[in-house]
């Protein structure tokens, strides 16, 4: 595995933790019922974010498949996140367009 695939299945991870995290918070938040978008979307990209990372890991002929999707969920959570004014989105918007570009690198 090259250096720009090891730091995409590390950001992979990040973007899957951090994509937890605003899941979590976001159902702690006064109004939970208004953030279902997001926290539907944090759930997905996290676990596609894992998939690819762990699909990259295995140099699994399908990778590419996966980080193209990882791409397009990355790009919607990270739509939605930047919606929100609360940290937890903010960050998660952040991570997840970072996710998204090694991911666009890794089937380029």
């Amino acid at each position: 595995m090259h250096q720009d695939g090891l730091k995409c299945i590390e950001l992979c991870y990040k973007c899957a933790a951090m994509c937890d995290f605003c899941a979590a918070s976001c159902l702690k938040e006064d109004n939970p019922a208004r953030m279902t978008d997001c926290i539907r979307l944090a759930v997905q990209c996290a676990g596609i974010c894992r998939l690819s990372a762990q699909f990259m890991s295995l140099d699994s002929d399908y990778f590419k498949q996966t980080c193209r999707i990882c791409v397009d969920i990355c790009k919607a959570c990270a739509e939605e996140c930047a919606k929100h004014q609360s940290d937890h989105c903010q960050r998660c918007a952040k991570i997840c367009r970072n996710c998204a570009n090694a991911c666009l690198r890794m089937v380029a």
